[in-house]
């Protein structure tokens, strides 16, 4: 293995228009959920803090990760949806683009973070939060067209 890594040239790509939908589950306790639904986390508004994050993990993907192309986001949407009964946060975030290469990247680091978000606003009260299932959901455009989850 020569340790070699280099960035894919995308120039002869067409630019066509491209979406892409990430997920992520955190586990928690009943209580801690509530919390957040009821908006008593001492740091404050969970969610729209974990909103915030997302959007600006969405603009700064290639800066994190090392060979990703910076592309123009067109859009970007994430949704919540908290069951505090079952002590349960599913984060879904989409992003969209006009470009030669997909979002992927920019949808699963934009749930990624949002995740780390809720997870550091409230481990002050439940250390043993768990995040999980970061996936891709589904995405379109491009020379492979559309993929979907199952």
């Amino acid at each position: 293995m020569s340790g070699e890594v280099k960035m894919v040239d995308i120039s002869e790509k067409p630019m066509t228009v491209r979406t892409a939908t990430a997920s992520a589950k955190i586990r928690m306790s009943p209580q801690t959920a509530k919390a957040i639904a009821e908006g008593k986390v001492p740091k404050g508004d969970v969610l729209a803090c974990a909103q915030v994050a997302t959007y600006l993990a969405i603009k700064k993907t290639p800066e994190l990760i090392p060979l990703c192309h910076p592309i123009p986001i067109s859009g970007a949407e994430v949704k919540f949806d908290l069951r505090p009964e079952e002590g349960l946060l599913r984060i879904e975030v989409t992003v969209r683009c006009t470009a030669q290469t997909g979002a992927e990247m920019e949808a699963l680091t934009g749930a990624a973070i949002a995740a780390l978000t809720v997870y550091d606003m409230c481990k002050g009260i439940e250390p043993g939060i768990v995040i999980e299932q970061l996936q891709l959901e589904c995405k379109s455009g491009g020379k492979s067209g559309e993929w979907r989850r199952g």
